[in-house]
């Protein structure tokens, strides 16, 4: 039901902290990031950092605390400041500007152009991320235009090629610009969030730890020859057959403190057979059959395991030949305590075919070689990032608990946390569990849940660093 542009669900009425002036600077600027092309084929994510600055220098940011800067002139990455009192070291608020391909063929609208229908708005990172790029450039100018001065510094990093690409700018700052980034902690705002069911709020959020990604390209060699003197050593039924293994032989089931802990919050939010195997995946060893049924659902299943899973193919070069050459792309996502190079081992034992080669091809941040890396420990939440986060979800998401997650996939906090700075997944982007079009077609967010994250991340911020 809508009453006046807002949204009702659940007895909730979604969008309605916000005046008119927030709300539509919020959308412009929302609308302006989703329209510049940030990808990494064709794209620029140069022109929506300069976007993004200007917006700030027209709300008042000094010229010494906006900049734009990266390694080339396609690839540039925002940094802005937002001067704060005390001596306290800044906080890091991170996200990126690129976003995945999309093809205008696949999508019922212009993924590159910003619809606004039924309720939702379309286009191509209004779930990752442009839609909390906006939210935060919006924040940083409500902060400046009422004069509010935090605890301590804050400082927003909007960067390149986190979805790929050669030019992080993460971990590009940190390698070159260190001082203008440097943080007690960081919130990366590509991570964490708020999980509903048909609009209705179910728990927020925080990203307390993440998977590692890893890339392994396998290779089956054949002489080939004649299609009409067909062999059973084919070098795609090699392949075939070591996909389809992988598809039958999931990595085994482990609970770390942080996944433990979701489970343990979210089993009372369930109900019937989904609670029962939530609390049956807790025991010693943890319940098979419970663990079987939880696997169905591909959020769950990715929590419990580490997963990997084929996605790209490549095969033959005539079609009256046999294949000489078959490939395939396996990516991974790889719990912490285990390496690539461990999880490349088991791959192999998986595939058992000599005649399968597999070689790790890259990762985020990663060399040409699997690396021993076994990632990052899994930490919960420190009190500073906690104890806002809960007050001000309480506030507006009464009964939804704060829940502690495990990253399934990966993000920039990698490079932070590497550099030595404590790194945490938060945003306030209510996503339907069942509609997360992230990297897929038709990529959408519904209207309310926007300006509910905008209240939420000016709420936050100001909860965190109002000070004593």
């Amino acid at each position: 039901m809508r009453i006046a542009g807002l949204l009702l669900v659940g007895g909730v009425l979604w969008g309605a902290a916000l005046d008119d002036a927030t709300r539509q600077l919020s959308r412009d600027i929302f609308r302006e990031l989703i329209e510049i092309n940030t990808t990494d084929s064709v794209g620029n994510t140069t022109l929506a950092a300069e976007a993004m600055a200007k917006r700030l220098k027209d709300a008042g940011f000094p010229a010494a605390d906006v900049q734009v800067l990266g390694p080339n002139d396609r690839k540039g990455n925002l940094v802005a400041r937002l001067r704060g009192a005390g001596g306290k070291k800044p906080v890091l608020i991170i996200g990126h500007l690129d976003v995945v391909e999309a093809r205008r063929e696949d999508w019922t609208t212009d993924p590159f152009q910003f619809v606004e229908k039924d309720g939702y708005f379309y286009g191509r990172g209004t779930q990752d991320m442009k839609v909390d790029d906006a939210i935060l450039i919006a924040t940083f100018i409500r902060f400046r235009r009422e004069g509010y001065r935090p605890d301590r510094d804050l400082i927003l990093a909007l960067t390149a090629d986190e979805e790929g690409g050669k030019s992080n700018g993460v971990d590009w700052l940190l390698k070159n610009h260190r001082d203008l980034i440097d943080a007690a902690f960081v919130l990366n705002a590509d991570a964490g969030g708020l999980t509903t069911m048909k609009g209705k709020a179910v728990n927020v959020d925080v990203e307390a730890s993440e998977k590692q990604y890893a890339d392994f390209e396998l290779t089956s060699l054949n002489p080939g020859g004649h299609s009409s003197l067909p062999t059973p050593d084919n070098a795609i039924y090699h392949l075939a057959g070591a996909l389809s293994r992988l598809e039958h032989a999931p990595f085994p089931v482990e609970l770390n403190a942080v996944t433990r802990t979701y489970f343990e919050r979210r089993a009372p939010l369930e109900n019937g057979q989904t609670k029962s195997d939530m609390n049956a995946v807790l025991r010693t060893p943890p319940d098979a059959e419970a663990v079987t049924r939880l696997s169905k659902d591909p959020r769950y299943n990715s929590m419990l395991r580490t997963t990997c899973v084929a996605t790209r193919l490549n095969a033959g070069h005539a079609n009256n030949a046999l294949p000489q050459t078959a490939q395939a792309i396996v990516n991974c996502r790889i719990l912490p305590g285990h390496s690539p190079a461990e999880t490349e081992q088991a791959l192999v034992r998986v595939f058992a075919d000599p005649k399968v080669a597999v070689r790790y091809i890259g990762a985020i941040g990663a060399a040409d070689q699997a690396p021993d890396s076994k990632g990052f420990p899994t930490v919960l939440p420190s009190p500073e990032v906690l104890r806002p986060l809960e007050q001000v979800a309480a506030e507006m998401w009464p009964g939804a608990p704060v829940i502690p997650e495990m990253e399934t996939g990966a993000s920039d906090s990698i490079y932070t946390m590497a550099a030595g700075i404590p790194s945490y997944g938060i945003n306030g982007v209510g996503i339907d569990q069942d509609d997360i079009r992230a990297h897929g077609k038709d990529e959408r967010v519904r209207v309310a849940a926007y300006f509910d994250g905008v209240d939420f991340y000016y709420r936050f911020l100001k909860a965190m660093t109002a000070g004593k």
